[in-house]
């Protein structure tokens, strides 16, 4: 029997995994998929009214065959194996948590690469494959060459959107430096473990790059042949609403407050606001977005905007987060599918996209 064409197949149901099945089967008819599969590892009795919900979306369940009775258990029924989905699906979306999407390429994926397409993870899985960023480095995409790709984390979305606009806009070459002070939200409002009771300030384990967010720009920005000077630090506050970033950008060529602003106006996956509360801009995300989610990369806070002497910019932004990771891992699963059209394919999401916030 020949293969069904567009098969995607989710694996894992957390904070971006769940949105993302979610995202998939509602925009399944307009992105051209043809069916949406996800993978639960644990039957665990808490969950099971996530997983009936997306199942009512129209996906369809599957489990390693040794938990099929525990999921009848809780009244869940299995359409099929994990590795039956596996073998049918074009494109699989790795969502574990961080250290399994590598684990998973191993020990599952890499048996499978003559009957899929490509293979995605998220931010977490360093060496996965080719980072990808929507928006950012598309054209860095090999059509037969990158069967692996590695969506970058939330943060680090924002810093890439942020040196794409303000510092390449003017040419590769514009950017001096960039340093970037990440201040993260201690958890998602999702989970129970991992909330810090005070700001919480992070190490630079990085000599070169300080944390994870500067480096993996770094190399995301490889990808289209630039060799740029980033740096970052990272902290966590006792809050679940959003990540926040301050930003200093060195510039070669002299620019204005009002020519930054017109440069973040221009781009669709930049969102301004006036806000300056980060729960304002969350409350905005869950009354508007998708599963509560912003898709754009980032969202600007225009009172915060300042530049000195003309070549250094400064400000504050925060971070959709999971939603630009939901964004870039649609928009990789569609190149996957038809690398020619993705683009057109992608364009069902932009009622989520907003250009003030």
């Amino acid at each position: 029997m020949a293969k069904e064409k567009g098969v995607i197949h989710v694996v894992g149901t957390g904070t971006i995994g769940e949105p993302l099945i979610g995202l998939l089967c509602s925009f399944k008819d307009q992105a051209g998929f043809s069916e949406v599969t996800f993978h639960k590892r644990s039957p665990l009795p808490r969950d099971v009214p996530k997983i009936k919900a997306l199942v009512a979306r129209g996906a369809k369940l599957s489990v390693d065959e040794d938990k099929i009775n525990d999921f009848e258990t809780l009244g869940l029924k299995p359409v099929m194996l994990h590795e039956e989905a596996l073998a049918k699906a074009d494109v699989v979306v790795d969502c574990t948590p961080s250290g399994v999407g590598i684990s998973n390429k191993h020990e599952f994926y890499e048996k499978y690469l003559a009957t899929t397409k490509g293979f995605i993870a998220q931010g977490s899985e360093f060496g996965f494959g080719k980072m990808y960023a929507r928006g950012i480095n598309d054209d860095a995409l090999e059509v037969g060459n990158d069967r692996f790709v590695q969506v970058v984390s939330c943060n680090t979305h924002n810093l890439c959107a942020l040196i794409n606009t303000v510092a390449l806009t003017d040419g590769d070459d514009n950017l001096e430096e960039a340093r970037f002070l990440c201040i993260r939200r201690a958890n998602d409002i999702s989970q129970t473990k991992g909330f810090v009771p005070s700001p919480d300030v992070g190490k630079h384990g990085d000599p070169v790059f300080g944390t994870h967010h500067a480096r993996d720009a770094y190399h995301l920005f490889r990808t289209k042949g630039l060799d740029l000077n980033l740096w970052s630090s990272a902290l966590k506050l006792n809050t679940q609403y959003m990540h926040c970033i301050y930003f200093t950008l060195n510039l070669k060529r002299a620019v204005t407050k009002d020519e930054v602003i017109a440069r973040f106006r221009a781009d669709d996956r930049i969102s301004l606001t006036q806000k300056q509360s980060a729960c304002e801009v969350f409350s905005f995300g869950r009354d508007h977005g998708y599963f509560g989610r912003i898709l754009n990369q980032t969202v600007i806070v225009v009172p915060s905007l300042e530049v000195r002497k003309g070549h250094e910019v400064v400000g504050f932004c925060f971070t959709p987060q999971d939603g630009n990771s939901l964004l870039s891992s649609f928009s990789a699963v569609t190149w996957f599918l038809d690398p020619t059209n993705y683009v057109e394919r992608t364009q069902c999401l932009k009622t989520y996209f907003f250009s003030e916030v």
